[in-house]
């Protein structure tokens, strides 16, 4: 078994992506990975600014400490998709668009109180498992041409599916497992929906559809 098979396959999407995805993506390695930078930039900003999201005003006992680490590992990420950017010869754009994010950011319930928070919390963890499944099916794809870039998305992969169940737990403190559970089933659903709304192109969130 090779170092990108290894990943566990836990994801509990309601859909996968295949291959020819990763076959697409990989045509454009300095787009994918700009794109990919963006993506770190904004987990660790996500991160840092969820940490002072505790309602009231002692959070639980490991809540500071947890999203602080959090944001290190996506900024260390972010320093790493950098470099490899940089030596396949490509630079960081000065914008850039995420709509598979937006979109699911529109089902937070505002001003919901708890429920905001952990709704913020459960799209933290969508955004990450699916990054994670993109990953490792990038990592798979990529062993074959590139080593280099299949051990990146691997060791990502891993760091990212951490990430993912940290993040469900925190959403456990906010609104009580049985809630999460219940708005996690109904996210799952949309996430499928918007995910398959996305044009396709050398972007981890990419659509699937019309793939060359």
């Amino acid at each position: 078994m090779t170092e990108a098979a290894s990943i566990p396959l836990e994801f509990p999407l309601l859909s996968r992506t295949p291959d020819a995805w990763a076959e697409a993506a990989l045509r454009d390695v300095r787009a994918l990975l700009g794109d990919h930078a963006y993506l770190e930039k904004k987990a660790a900003s996500n991160a840092l600014e969820l940490l002072n999201r505790w309602p009231e005003p002692t959070p639980p006992a490991d809540w500071t400490a947890t999203l602080a680490a959090v944001a290190h590992d996506e900024a260390s990420h972010l320093a790493s998709v950098l470099k490899l950017l940089a030596r396949r010869g490509g630079r960081l754009e000065r914008t850039h668009r995420n709509p598979y994010a937006n979109a699911l950011r529109l089902l937070v319930r505002k001003g919901a109180g708890t429920a905001e928070l952990a709704d913020r919390l459960l799209i933290s963890a969508m955004i990450e498992v699916r990054s994670c499944e993109r990953f490792d099916v990038l990592a798979r794809v990529a062993a074959g041409q590139d080593r280099e870039l299949s051990r990146f998305f691997h060791r990502l992969g891993a760091s990212e599916m951490g990430h993912y169940r940290v993040f469900l737990r925190l959403a456990g403190y906010a609104v009580g497992p049985e809630a999460v559970e219940s708005r996690w089933a109904e996210m799952l659903e949309d996430e499928a929906r918007i995910l398959a709304e996305q044009p396709p192109g050398p972007r981890i969130h990419s659509g699937v559809s019309a793939l060359p």
